[in-house]
């Protein structure tokens, strides 16, 4: 049985976060583009301790027919949990979070997306979560973002997801496993860097108006920050390794 961290120091006087990060430090990020070959397009991301894979298929015939639309396609997502992705076991089957979840990342995808160039077909985003670290649902974007221009899926932008939180009275970058169960309040965001817009905003907890912008503008620099790995990541599966 786990001993409860009751006592852990979530940001010491020096400013140094629980694990070793200062305040506008992100965690770790690695993606890689293209690792299923029987998808369309597909991501493998490490945000953290968070792995997660994405896979995407289509554009395909939509089943049953009349689900179809005749002016546009129709995205699906789907977020799953493994049974062994959190430290006990999780009910494989949906849960309400997953569920929400799901229905979170198609909506913060959807402006991106250009689904009126493909009327009655159907684009499926599966996204496996093989192992949870707080942030969970953001890695899970920034990997649906890039397995969706993996397929060649038209898209006016890509789409990067980051969280900042309030954490000991302080706005901090990047909300991990710790600092999501005991900090004071959680925003991810999803963000379209080159058009500038916001596709996501949630919080959980609260802030005053002053901290909510500044947890804000916050999430969004962490946002450009991923959005050069989710580059970097489609430029080496496309044209290789461009660095010298």
């Amino acid at each position: 049985m786990g001993v409860k961290k009751t006592d852990i120091v979530l940001l010491d006087d020096k400013g140094i976060r629980c694990d070793g990060r200062k305040i506008d430090e992100p965690r770790r990020i690695m993606i890689k583009a293209g690792v299923l070959k029987n998808a369309n397009g597909s991501a493998y991301i490490e945000f953290g301790e968070n792995k997660i894979l994405a896979g995407v298929f289509g554009p395909r015939d939509v089943h049953p027919k009349h689900l179809a639309n005749t002016d546009r396609g129709i995205l699906r997502c789907r977020y799953h949990m493994q049974p062994f992705s959190v430290g006990e076991r999780k009910n494989p089957a949906p849960s309400r979070r997953e569920i929400e979840i799901s229905k979170v990342i198609k909506e913060a995808l959807e402006p991106a997306v250009m689904l009126e160039g493909f009327p009655r077909t159907v684009v499926d985003v599966f996204i496996e979560i093989l192992q949870a670290d707080g942030g969970s649902r953001c890695a899970a974007l920034d990997a649906a973002a890039v397995a969706l221009a993996d397929a060649g899926i038209p898209m006016r932008d890509m789409v990067s997801a980051c969280a900042a939180g309030k954490v000991a009275d302080t706005i901090v970058l990047d909300i991990n496993n710790e600092e999501d169960q005991e900090g004071q309040a959680d925003m991810p965001v999803a963000y379209m860097p080159n058009l500038g817009k916001v596709t996501l905003i949630q919080l959980d907890g609260v802030l005053t108006p002053q901290e909510y912008e500044k947890c804000a503008n916050t999430a969004i620099e962490g946002c450009k920050l991923v959005y050069e790995v989710q580059k970097k990541a489609l430029q080496e599966k496309f044209f290789g390794d461009t660095q010298e």
